[in-house]
């Protein structure tokens, strides 16, 4: 949240990083109105999008217009924004940046984490899926 409003971003790629100390990364767009935002908080969240959510992660990606517009999230104390029904969540602070391209990776220390039963959503091929668990032969 940055003054009363949720700001937020897809993010290109996400890699975890190290369990000791635990540290996670996102690769976000150099420059952009929203990277400059986030920068300026002390905590932030990630949700991971899950099966049903392919037209939330279009519309929390466009470039302008309220990405929020009647989707459902929460703030946590802290300040960090995390969207409903996610299948997954992390409360972060900013541990270091790297230039890379046209794009930052920020790596992020994870203060907090929960998770659902939602499949998540993956975006391949120029189109969003999602996965299930392999079968397991008897």
């Amino acid at each position: 949240m940055n003054e009363g409003q949720p700001i937020g971003t897809t993010a290109s790629a996400f890699v975890a990083v190290s369990l000791e100390p635990a540290l996670v990364s996102v690769c976000i767009k150099r420059g952009s109105w929203t990277s400059r935002q986030l920068r300026t908080l002390e905590r932030l969240g990630i949700s991971f999008l899950g099966h049903g959510h392919a037209a939330t992660a279009r519309q929390v990606a466009q470039a302008t217009g309220d990405r929020f517009l009647e989707l459902h999230y929460e703030e946590a104390p802290s300040g960090a924004v995390f969207l409903a029904n996610a299948t997954a969540w992390l409360e972060c602070s900013i541990e270091n940046e790297i230039p890379a391209g046209d794009h930052d990776m920020v790596l992020f220390r994870l203060q907090a984490a929960a998770t659902d039963g939602v499949m998540p959503l993956i975006f391949h091929s120029s189109d969003f899926h999602t996965i299930a668990p392999l079968a397991v032969k008897p």
